[in-house]
């Protein structure tokens, strides 16, 4: 039990902090759109990642460094692109929440209101999965960290990683559908624009941290 604890703490060590992927969750949440698809997906990858590296796959990428650069460099650009649209949708704003069903669903005081637009599952699953896979801190962290950890409790250790599959499912279960929540301060165009510009500024921003050592 005290196994499977240190993989849960350790887990949401790793997890619980602001990020691309957690951004995005965060935002399919507040929109209603397709959360238990993003979380599914998520939670799914978080865990193939974690056994992987609890199986061995660590040492492969501490053996190829070369892996890690073209994964920086794919997330970076990725990154990048998703933060120029978020970008866009700020400047040109035209988004509001309306959706069906409690206080989320009452119309704003002031401002222009409008229906968000419905975004396609298959775009919405395409980019989870860009967000996941291309991020080379999940291989990193995930994979070759936490294996390392996991090594260390000898036969323990898939014990270790069901842990920290479970905070993995906690926390974008949590994250996901908590996040509806906030949408009753998120019912005027102007707050859309404001989220879409933090998010646009922390894109951006990871897409520069990523590549920096590279070019460094």
């Amino acid at each position: 039990m005290l196994t499977v604890l240190a993989g849960l703490g350790l887990g949401l060590s790793l997890i619980v902090a602001i990020g691309a992927q957690n951004v995005f969750v965060l935002r399919q949440g507040i929109r209603r759109e397709h959360v238990l698809a993003v979380v599914v997906i998520c939670a799914l990858s978080d865990a193939l990642l974690i056994l992987a590296g609890v199986a061995g796959l660590g040492y492969v990428i501490s053996a190829a460094p070369w892996l890690v650069v073209v994964a920086r460099w794919a997330g970076g650009l990725f990154l990048l692109a998703y933060g120029l649209l978020a970008a866009r949708r700020a400047w040109r704003g035209g988004e509001t929440l309306t959706v069906d069903g409690g206080d989320a669903a009452e119309p704003a005081p002031t401002g222009r209101t409008a229906t968000l637009t419905r975004t396609r599952l298959a775009p919405v699953i395409l980019t989870t999965l860009a967000l996941t896979w291309l991020n080379p801190h999940v291989y990193l962290d995930t994979v070759l960290m936490l294996g390392s950890i996991a090594a260390t409790h000898g036969a323990d250790r898939w014990l270790f990683a069901a842990g920290a599959i479970a905070a993995s499912i906690l926390w974008f279960t949590a994250l996901g559908f908590g996040a509806r929540y906030l949408g009753r301060w998120l019912r005027t165009e102007r707050s859309w624009r404001v989220l879409d510009a933090v998010i646009a500024v922390v894109m951006i921003t990871l897409a520069v941290s990523l590549v920096l050592p590279v070019l460094g």
